[in-house]
């Protein structure tokens, strides 16, 4: 980031990492047992590999801060918002928070590494507004929608400043 900042870069939005344990591509291709799972059905190691990653970009921010006095650090917690979703996927009127809708192998996850969405054999669930993760990885349009209003609200972003400051300057 020194390197962007000695070239005029100022003004920098950092997004830290999504609950990786919750991806249908990670649950349906890692060996598990009932206990590697968390109340929602994420795996609990690579979700705590996401915090850790998290917690150290989250200070490499605050030490950022005070290095570059003439620029503007955000950072987004992209993890916390993500969690909320698939954990309250019904509030926010999702039926199925940990599984794709376009891929292969039906239920729990619809995933399967070789027959991906793109791929021959793949299928595509007929409400994908109803769906949190398009393909096992990507999210569908319906939940990016409900992961933006939350990233343009600031209530995730520290400091909190409005995205459109970054726009005017």
């Amino acid at each position: 980031m020194q390197n962007i900042y000695q070239h005029g870069g100022r003004n920098f939005w950092i997004h830290n990492t999504g609950p990786l344990g919750c991806l249908p591509q990670k649950l349906a291709t890692f060996d598990k047992k009932s206990r590697d799972f968390d109340q929602y059905g994420c795996l609990k190691a690579l979700n705590d590999a996401a915090k850790q990653f998290n917690d150290q970009l989250r200070l490499l921010c605050e030490e950022l801060r005070s290095e570059l006095k003439n620029s503007t650090i955000v950072y987004v917690d992209m993890f916390s918002i993500k969690y909320d979703l698939i954990a309250n996927a019904t509030t926010y009127g999702f039926e199925s928070s940990l599984m794709a809708c376009c891929g292969y192998g039906g239920q729990p996850y619809n995933y399967n590494p070789n027959i991906t969405c793109s791929r021959a054999g793949y299928n595509v669930c007929e409400k994908g507004s109803k769906y949190i993760s398009w393909d096992g990885v990507h999210y569908t349009e319906a939940a990016n929608d409900v992961v933006a209003s939350k990233i343009l609200s600031t209530n995730y972003s520290t400091p909190q400043i409005k995205f459109d400051y970054f726009c005017n300057n």
